[in-house]
């Protein structure tokens, strides 16, 4: 069965949920990898890596949700919870751009006071006074603000974009399946509210990213489950322009489990890869892998680095921390024997003289 599950992908025909779940069951993590990188070879026959500069903000900690998985947020009231100024945005802003950045990431928790206006004079602030993109607000924060609001999804989103919204970032996917969100995040999106932003907001000529938090409380057909739910949405509309999955890091959080293993996420990678074949593209996670883990998964699947993540917040708070500048990215993926290009949030290729 596997060998005619092999010979199947490599004749670029789609895989069943069934046949999907038995190839990540029971194929060697060898074969997973070598039929991945024939499909990233397909889709992307120039040696091209490509990663984006830019700034991951959180404009707030505090945040309702109370999710299992989160060592970031903080209750309201606690006394460490903030709502970031005006002032320290701006700076924030500046040093991104200062360092060839084009594109901030922008989330935050959901907090109970912030109405519509806060989030519309934000992105007003910044388009006002920097013009950069505004990859922001991720589902879980668009359905809170709707909440808050009391409009429909599509009503926040167009007044958003109105206000300077470009794209929306993948987060809040975790796992697309109740049983679990149910489990580790209640309170936040359920799996059709997180899908349906993401069509309305693709309707509304938005691109956007996807993503998968893995290795808590979900199983193995789950994780196929929610492949196949962003497959079936990206045969309607084409907004996704890239998957990011990464695993979940339990340290400082309420979930107590093994961590997943740079095996497990090569494997999760590799399977991505073949299922997702309506997705462009397929992006390592080096900010919890590790340079050198991530440079393997360009020979599993991937063929984007990522964020260079100036900042990044969430996933430090559970005490993993990795750092790179543009030159150590640049000489990682050319070790790998690619060439690395910047890039904009749609994978436009930024033109420059940047060599090494």
């Amino acid at each position: 069965m596997i060998s005619q599950i092999k010979t199947k992908v490599r004749e670029d025909r789609r895989l069943s949920g069934e046949e999907a779940l038995l190839l990540y069951r029971e194929a060697d993590l060898n074969l997973l990898g070598q039929l991945a990188d024939e499909i990233r070879q397909r889709l992307h026959p120039e040696p091209i890596v490509t990663y984006v500069i830019d700034r991951n903000i959180n404009y707030t900690n505090i945040c309702i949700s109370g999710c299992k998985f989160c060592a970031f947020y903080r209750a309201p009231g606690d006394s460490s919870g903030y709502v970031l100024s005006r002032e320290d945005l701006a700076k924030k802003i500046e040093e991104t751009q200062a360092l060839g950045g084009t594109q901030i990431l922008l989330q935050g928790g959901l907090h109970p006071d912030l109405p519509l206006s806060f989030y519309e004079e934000m992105l007003s602030f910044i388009k006002d006074n920097f013009g950069i993109h505004c990859h922001a607000f991720s589902p879980p924060e668009i359905v809170h603000i709707a909440h808050i609001s009391g409009l429909s999804v599509k009503g926040v989103l167009e007044r958003l974009i109105k206000a300077g919204l470009d794209s929306i970032p993948g987060g809040g996917a975790e796992i697309l399946v109740d049983r679990v969100r149910r489990q580790i995040s209640p309170r936040k999106a359920s799996t059709d509210e997180w899908l349906d932003v993401m069509e309305t907001a693709h309707g509304l000529g938005l691109k956007t990213t996807a993503t998968m938090m893995f290795g808590h409380i979900e199983r193995l057909d789950e994780r196929i489950e929610h492949l196949l739910r962003l497959r079936d949405l990206q045969d309607r509309t084409g907004g996704f322009t890239a998957f990011i999955a990464w695993p979940f890091q339990p340290q400082n959080t309420a979930l107590k489990v093994r961590p997943s293993t740079g095996h497990d996420y090569l494997r999760l990678l590799a399977i991505s890869r073949i299922v997702l074949d309506n997705f462009p593209n397929i992006q390592a996670s080096w900010v919890t892998q590790g340079p050198k883990v991530a440079q393997i998964a360009l020979f599993f699947g991937a063929n984007d680095f990522g964020s260079l993540m100036i900042e990044e917040n969430v996933v430090a708070a559970t005490g993993v921390s990795h750092r790179l500048s543009e030159k150590e990215m640049r000489r990682i993926i050319n070790e790998a024997g690619f060439k690395p290009h910047q890039r904009l949030m749609d994978y436009t290729l930024v033109n420059n003289s940047k060599t090494g």
